[in-house]
């Protein structure tokens, strides 16, 4: 039969729009998928019967379409679906070939009377998605598409394609989206929170092979996902069918293809980083085995990974050289047991426990030769997780998912030499000795185990035009810790250089004849600390017409974070998160859109606050004046000991005394939690069949912050009122038990406003000046992005995107990347209220401008390239001093003394030194390259070779400077001020051979 030129426009308007994950259904019911799996919504004729079937699994459901023909299958397992559907026995319209994927909904619709799709192709581009059902931002990545590009095999690298996410910039690394800090993101798989819960930085991974698709929401996240005010990234792994599959994937990246780091010289030619002779080999070798047990209906997927992971690196000064070496396999394991066509059971089970040995020898770097071994360290990490997940399918509009699961992760650092060698190290500027500083290179001896238990239920009910989604989640978090500095007295020794006169930050005076002073610093604690978590969640997905979708979500969560005891010590519930949404298919055809969500997020207390606070913390720290080296033999080895001078000032151990104390008067009673508000306005827009292009604008506001404060004043007792150290909300009214008649004992309930009073004035001769309080914090992120995607489309593909960013304040988040200061939620940045005042300017992830490209090209059937560039600018420098124009404390700060610096307090002059002074760090970009050869090896089988080159040009260019100006009150400025301290890493190679049967 011939076309008319009007039905073949309609039909090709159908496949472009097929195109997409997710497309828009003429006045069909909200397309809201979960966080494990997606869904299959669309229109037929009204009571007609709809059936999914999966042909790799044989699974099978019906629904009746309803009045207006909507209908809709949630909680489907992510993969390729038939979709047909029947009226009175006489079938609708032709069968469709859907691709459901994660956390989306893929739109069929069936019959004469509705626009039919032939067929519906999936992309792992959030950007070629016109869905207009969707009010969030996110980005999908496949395990096909990475096989496509040079993408190194970590979750990280994954994230960093999505717009706006950025690898963080301190040496504890993590991943900022949207301007905030790397603490602040939460991390699932197949549904299990695998979040650090500890420190929120880091996360449990399995095997990377295991992995199917990655969602990565960088804002506009629905209220099922909570406990965050970063970025979600939302991982499942691969599942078993009704054919039997076995495979193989050996990936090598050998030292001989490495590029050498660089050593890096002060002005005075003075090597303060070795790292020429640092070099690693790394093999993966990955077996797995799927199909079915019993067919259609218990299917596995089992995988084992087996590494020989060695790097060997230098310390900084050459004089030593650690041999480290890791070879624990890693497993993970799927079941999926289909009961019936009403009720789903899978379990995943995962490793990725691992034991890394590190043997230390002498080195001598000039003569690139190594001496007698002097140590052996011990660092464990990670562990087992697993998780079991029921979804039913209750009626014909009502389904239900329960999960429950255990996420845990060891960290046991240890070596051979700590009973009896302390570790050393020089801060800045201090002569090399010529021998290794100390006989370890271990810093401290922990032992911590945490354990998550974890359950949720989730319900999704179609009621007409409205999808309500609605739910329970609970969380156990348990820590077991123990930690102290290795060596004699249990002591950390760190040398620094100050000029005679200058005040330190005890307080003390360094005396004459001594060009430096050492800090003598025990840290220990341990204990057993739990917190508990819980939310519920409720959300109405409205059509209020064929094209204009309204999404209403309201979050309850609670904390409950608890001592060594087990009583609780942090509390915080009621804490309403309403999220709202829309989205406007603004042509009717699914190929424009205009879409908006505003929402409020809050961010729970992580664990270590417990440990440190709530645990009897000792952190004493002692200062002598630097006299020298003394030179030690050790089992016919040499090192070098710091000689101790004159004890300088008391012992300070305002951070911790060892004991737990009344905690009533170290928690404010009323603390108010952190959270973030967020806008977005976005328009996406579908050119033709091959291209799309979209851009959105981003709003976030952090409110309130949870930090310790130093109150050592009072309203009513002035200097006499002295609190101690208080975890609280910075800049508000914080009530404490503590001295209500100024006799000396805590007695009653006392509010401090802490925005105009709490910390007592003294000059440097001790006087009594008045109150201070602390300026409230600040955090604002607002960005434009732009991104434009050709989907692959078997033979190229292609996403760019540039985003446009801008993020102020005087507060990066619960940890600080500029100072290196990664206690999350106990850092220094509201100790006393100068390390803050003045600190208004961009902050360490504010980045103006960053551009992603990535692609792929098949050259023929056998030969494929693929490319990535990540360019963006740098970020700020700040120089830091550590005293202020206003009374004599002497800690960080935005100002830099600088005449009379070594007298009295009142006759010294500073100026100002805000964020951003001077200038940024410079332009980086990393471009990776690879080129894959495929062929096939059998009816259903290939083989696969991909050689991918990250840092192809072998940038190191500088992402990190020293930002300390002055590290004491007096006239000199630190001599490492902008040293550069972080670098790209050089470039790698990485071989990659796949066989799959």
């Amino acid at each position: 039969m011939k076309m008319s030129n009007n039905n073949r426009a309609l039909r090709k308007t159908a496949l472009s729009m097929a195109m997409g994950m997710c497309l828009c259904v003429l006045a069909s019911a909200p397309a809201y998928a979960g966080n494990t799996d997606g869904s299959v919504v669309g229109r037929t004729t009204a009571g007609a019967t709809v059936t999914v079937t999966s042909p790799d699994t044989g699974f099978t459901r019906s629904v009746t379409a309803d009045a207006n023909g909507n209908y809709r299958f949630p909680y489907l397992p992510i993969g390729q679906y038939k979709i047909e559907a029947s009226q009175d026995g006489a079938a609708i319209g032709s069968p469709e070939q859907v691709t459901v994927t994660l956390g989306n909904a893929t739109t069929a619709n069936l019959g004469s009377g509705v626009l039919a799709l032939d067929v519906i192709e999936v992309t792992g581009s959030a950007v070629s998605v016109v869905d207009v059902t969707s009010t969030e931002i996110a980005t999908n990545v496949t395990r096909e598409d990475l096989a496509r590009l040079p993408v190194d095999q970590n979750i990280s690298s994954v994230a960093v394609l999505a717009p706006g996410v950025n690898k963080g910039v301190a040496s504890f690394g993590g991943l900022s989206f949207g301007g905030s800090s790397v603490a602040e993101n939460s991390y699932y798989v197949n549904g299990l929170n695998v979040t650090d819960f500890y420190n929120r930085n880091g996360f449990s991974s399995a095997p990377f092979a295991f992995y199917q698709e990655f969602q990565v929401k960088t804002g506009g996240y629905s209220v099922e996902f909570g406990r965050s005010t970063g970025g979600v990234v939302n991982a499942v792994t691969r599942s078993g069918t009704n054919e039997f599959h076995y495979g193989a994937q050996l990936t090598t990246e050998p030292a001989a293809l490495q590029s050498a780091a660089k050593d890096r010289y002060d002005a005075d030619g003075y090597r303060y980083i070795t790292a020429s002779k640092d070099e690693y080999s790394l093999t993966k070798l990955n077996l797995f085995a799927s199909g079915a047990l019993v067919q259609d209906k218990l299917f596995f997927f089992l995988m084992y990974e087996g590494r020989d992971n060695t790097p060997r690196n230098t310390n900084n000064d050459g004089t030593t050289y650690t041999y480290n070496k890791s070879d624990d396999g890693f497993w993970g394991a799927k079941l999926d047991w289909h009961i019936n066509d009403k009720n789903l059971l899978e379990f995943t089970g995962f490793s990725d426990a691992n034991g890394n040995v590190g043997s230390v020898y002498n080195y001598d770097f000039d003569a690139a030769q190594r001496g007698d071994k002097t140590n052996e360290v011990y660092n464990d990490t990670g562990g087992r997780n697993w998780a079991l997940t029921w979804s039913s399918y209750l009626t014909n509009d009502l389904s239900m998912k329960v999960m429950y699961g255990e996420n845990n992760r060891e960290s046991f650092t240890r070596s051979l030499s700590d009973l009896e060698c302390n570790r050393v190290a020089a801060v800045n500027a201090i002569p090399n000795p010529g021998v290794p500083l100390g006989c370890t290179t271990s810093s401290k001896v922990e032992a911590r185990n945490d354990g998550r238990e974890a359950a949720r239920i989730d319900f999704d009910w179609s009621l007409g035009d409205h999808l309500l989604r609605f739910g329970l989640d609970h969380e156990k978090n348990t820590s077991d810790y123990d930690r102290h500095y290795p060596g004699p007295g249990g002591f950390y020794y760190n040398i620094y250089a100050a000029s005679p006169g200058a005040t330190i930050p005890n307080g003390g005076i360094l005396p004459d004849g001594y060009a430096g002073y050492v800090r003598a610093r025990r840290y220990e604690i341990t204990g057993t600390f739990e917190s508990t978590l819980a939310a519920a969640y409720i959300e109405d997905n409205w059509s209020i017409t064929p094209n204009f979708l309204l999404n209403f979500g309201l979050r309850t969560d609670s904390f409950d974070n608890k001592d060594g005891s087990g009583a609780s010590y942090i509390k915080m519930d009621n804490m309403i998160a309403p999220r709202f949404g829309f989205s406007w298919d603004m042509n009717g055809d699914g190929n424009m859109k205009l879409f908006g969500n505003l929402g409020r997020y809050f961010l729970p207390v992580a664990n270590v606050i417990n440990i440190k606070q709530g645990g009897g913390l000792l952190d004493a720290r002692t200062y002598y004046a630097f006299d020298g080296y003394e030179l030690i033999d050790r089992n016919g080895s040499q090192y070098a000991m710091p000689i101790l001078g004159p004890q300088i000032g008391d012992i300070d151990d305002s951070q911790g005394d060892g004991t737990v104390g009344d905690l009533r008067s170290e928690v404010d009673r009323d603390m108010d939690p952190v959270y973030q508000d967020e806008l977005i306005l976005g328009f996406q827009q579908r050119l033709n069949q091959s291209w799309s292009w979209g851009v959105s604008g981003t709003y976030r506001r952090l409110h309130n912050a949870i930090d310790d404060m130093e109150i050592t004043a009072t309203a009513a007792c002035g200097e006499d009122g002295y609190v101690g150290y208080v975890m609280a909300n910075p800049g508000k009214p914080v009530t404490v038990w503590g001295d209500t008649n100024c006799d000396g004992d805590a007695d009653g309930w006392i509010t401090v406003d802490t925005s105009r009073e709490g910390w007592a004035l003294y000059d440097s001769d001790g006087n009594y000046l008045g109150q201070r309080g602390w300026v409230s914090p600040k955090r604002t992120y607002k960005a434009l992005e732009f991104q434009i995607d050709h989907p692959w489309d078997g033979k190229w593909a292609m996403n760019a995107s540039y985003t446009l960013s801008k993020s102020e304040g005087n507060a990066e988040g619960p940890v600080n990347s500029d100072t290196e200061f990664d206690d999350t939620g106990r850092t220094e940045n509201f100790d006393d209220p100068w390390v803050n005042y003045g600190g208004d300017g961009y902050l360490p992830n504010d980045r103006r401008h960053q551009f992603k490209v990535r692609g792929a090209y098949a050259l023929n059937d056998h030969w494929r390239l693929g490319g990535d560039l990540d360019l963006h600018s740098g970020t700020p420098i700040t120089g830091f001093g550590v005293g202020n124009p206003f009374d004599g404390s002497n800690y960080h700060s935005y100002y830099i003394c600088v005449q009379n610096c070594e007298g009295p307090s009142p006759d010294r002059v500073y100026e100002s030194s805000p964020r951003g002074k001077y200038g940024r760090t410079s332009w980086t970009y990393d471009i990776g390259a690879s080129v894959s050869w495929v062929t096939p090896i059998s009816n259903k089988g290939d083989l696969q070779v991909k050689f991918a080159i990250y840092n192809l040009l072998n940038q190191q260019r500088t992402t990190a400077v020293d930002q300390d100006l002055q590290t004491d009150i007096s006239s000199s400025l630190s001599e490492t001020f902008r040293q550069p301290i972080r670098f790209q890493n050089p470039r790698f190679a990485q071989l990659t051979v796949t066989a799959n049967f």
